[in-house]
């Protein structure tokens, strides 16, 4: 009989009324909210034993055909971090789909508008689906997706190998939803109102013309959302959860990271630079009690024969050291240095004094742009646009950068400063100019290089990082968290 289930199986927890469902797991409810938990922990997410609990706890109050509940009862309890959203949302549509294969509807159901020929009339399509997304209503908001399945169905579909398999890109490509906003504009403005009976700066406009563009961005998610669900009945969940769900801010690549990547990793500074200023701390008190004397300590020994049964530790010194940033801002590597640089500037109370040296094929100090309380955003928008940045063709050139700040800024190294420098070493094949950097490197107390590229590309093509990592003690980082682990390391007591 269709819609029953095998004696001992639990139905699934998501699938609303109308919709199919499929087979439960094998320990039912219980054992499937903990697999969606080892599933969060694969993907880096921190998930205790007590906050598994308290999911399940909450799954015993929420409505389990309530999706958007249960999706916000198991946030609450499993995240800790704003930017792991993503990733758990994604995750979540695999565990808790919103049905097992094709959809169905119990009410109203839209059909995709047709030619006489029997095709997709495209144009219909747009018109209709721009009609719904400017519906804020919950029906208008059931029949988009369920408008949404069946365009994955017959425009997404492709055969494959391993049987039919879907495509987001597939589905949206003959849409084409950035050609929506102008409609969905005139549905939010009213029925035959657009831009030419506003004015041009109306905040009613402006906001309506934003809104437009979000929905349409909502849309891309939704088919992108039931691609993933109609993919993982294809070729596993596992296999989807490994290649089709985002990473984790901190773990995106920081060379290949979208705008939309950069911002939540821009989001992850602050509670980055608290962990890392406790780090400190913590390091700067077991640090209280100095090294040991061994000169002082072999001296009091004379008076047991030479056996050092007290030690004499040196008085410790305190002082926050100062911190000097060379930092490269060209296009390749513009993303990793804004946020070292955000990074840096959470940390600044850490240390006595920072002074930031940007360059891109010659040195400018760019010290006053990042002053305490500025925006940072602003302050790299205005490096870029006033600063002395270049002297020649706007290509990276680290042999004259390091060169020009060893000429006019070399007072800003002492010996109790620490020298850091952001960049992949990529000198477009001209000279490296060892010479130089071997001279800062020996100035400093400490120096270290944050290269953003992989160490197995160190080298390759007019990259010098081979060259400078002779000299300087080179680290990859090439998201934020292998970031955060190298700063933590190096940060000096």
């Amino acid at each position: 009989m269709a819609g029953a289930r095998p004696p001992g199986q639990t139905p699934g927890p998501s699938a609303p009324h109308g919709q199919r469902r499929g087979p439960g797991a094998p320990h039912g409810l219980p054992g499937h909210l903990v697999g969606f938990v080892e599933a969060l922990r694969r993907r880096g997410i921190a998930v205790g034993p007590s906050e598994t609990v308290d999911a399940g706890q909450v799954m015993t109050v929420l409505d389990l055909l309530d999706r958007e509940a249960l999706r916000e009862g198991l946030a609450c309890t499993l995240l800790r971090r704003s930017t792991h959203r993503a990733t758990f949302d994604a995750l979540f549509d695999l565990w808790f789909p919103a049905a097992v294969g094709q959809r169905e509807s119990g009410g109203i159901e839209p059909s995709l508008p047709r030619t006489p020929d029997g095709d997709i009339d495209l144009e219909a399509l747009r018109d209709l689906i721009a009609e719904l997304l400017s519906d804020e209503s919950p029906e208008a908001l059931e029949l988009t997706e369920l408008l949404t399945a069946q365009l994955v169905e017959e425009l997404g579909q492709y055969a494959s190998g391993n049987g039919p398999s879907f495509s987001a890109y597939q589905a949206l490509r003959d849409v084409k939803p950035e050609t929506l906003v102008n409609r969905i504009l005139e549905g939010l403005l009213g029925n035959g109102s657009s831009n030419e009976h506003e004015p041009a700066g109306d905040y009613e406009t402006e906001v309506a013309r934003r809104t437009a563009a979000r929905r349409v961005a909502d849309f891309r998610a939704m088919v992108e959302r039931e691609t993933r669900r109609r993919t993982a009945e294809q070729v596993g969940r596992d296999r989807v959860e490994k290649y089709g769900v985002p990473k984790l801010a901190e773990e995106v690549d920081f060379l290949r990271a979208s705008d939309a990547e950069l911002t939540a990793l821009r989001r992850s500074v602050t509670p980055l630079a608290r962990l890392l200023a406790s780090r400190l701390a913590a390091r700067r008190r077991r640090a209280r009690a100095g090294a040991i004397d061994l000169r002082r300590t072999l001296r009091k020994s004379m008076s047991t024969g030479g056996v050092p049964i007290d030690l004499v530790n040196r008085k410790p010194r305190p002082a926050r050291p100062e911190l000097v940033v060379l930092c490269d801002v060209s296009g390749s590597v513009a993303g990793f240095s804004h946020f070292t640089l955000l990074l840096v500037h959470a940390l600044r109370e850490q240390f006595t004094r920072v002074r930031v040296f940007a360059f891109i094929d010659t040195t400018d100090e760019v010290t006053d742009y990042f002053s305490a309380g500025a925006d940072l955003g602003t302050s790299m928008s205005r490096m870029l646009r006033e600063a002395d940045l270049i002297a020649y063709d706007g290509h990276s050139d680290y042999g004259n950068a390091i060169g020009v700040f060893a000429e006019k800024y070399a007072h800003s190294l002492t010996s109790r400063s620490s020298l850091l420098i952001l960049g992949d070493g990529r000198t477009n094949y001209r000279n490296p100019n060892r010479e130089a950097l071997e001279h800062l490197v020996t100035v400093a107390r400490h120096a270290h290089w944050l290269n953003p590229e992989p160490r197995g590309q160190w080298g390759a093509g007019d990259s010098a990082a081979k060259v400078y990592s002779e000299v300087i003690t080179m680290h990859e980082c090439r998201s934020a968290q292998q970031l955060a682990t190298v700063v933590s390391t190096l940060l000096p007591i």
